[in-house]
């Protein structure tokens, strides 16, 4: 009986440390999924309810290193002078990065000035939900994602910062 609970247990954790590779189900002109995240400044947060009636960018990421395609897209969006209210979105699936969500959450706060954590939104929860929607193959490119003030997704791309891929970003706003 010790050695079933044993390997139950560690079926549990395998579980939870699973990976898998979703390929994007995000529709063009359909309603963003709703999920729930937590702004580093630690307001909970409903997407898209908190977005409705603007048009908003949200940039997803999945991995550490994902943060390097985040950042070529808000300066590119900096430097073009582009008016839209944008929104980072680090989602992490799993049971266990749920268990350490404060631990990630401070380490984003000490690389991230105060005056912008209300537009950083951490999903841990819906990590996988929003993973399966958006597609999660080549995780160290940002998702980029449109919707307007109706909460519909009027363009995404997942392929890697380029200056074509943003001027068509610009091209539906």
């Amino acid at each position: 009986m010790k050695n079933f609970f044993m390997l139950f247990l560690l079926s549990l954790l395998l579980q939870g440390c699973a990976n898998y590779d979703y390929p994007s189900q995000v529709v063009l002109g359909e309603n963003i999924i709703e999920f729930k995240g937590e702004s580093l400044a630690g307001e909970a947060t409903s997407i898209p309810q908190v977005f409705s009636g603007r048009n908003t960018l949200l940039l997803f990421g999945y991995v550490h290193k994902s943060q390097f395609d985040i950042d070529r897209w808000l300066i590119g969006l900096d430097q073009t002078n582009t008016q839209v209210a944008a929104y980072e979105i680090p989602t992490i699936k799993g049971m266990i990065p749920q268990m350490f969500s404060t631990v990630f959450d401070d380490a984003m706060r000490e690389g991230i000035p105060k005056e912008i954590w209300q537009g950083v939104i951490t999903v841990y929860k819906d990590g996988e939900k929003v993973q399966k929607y958006t597609g999660n193959i080549k995780p160290k490119n940002a998702r980029v994602l449109l919707i307007n003030a109706q909460g519909e997704v009027t363009h995404f791309y997942d392929r890697g910062f380029s200056v074509e891929a943003l001027n068509a970003l610009r091209d539906k706003l």
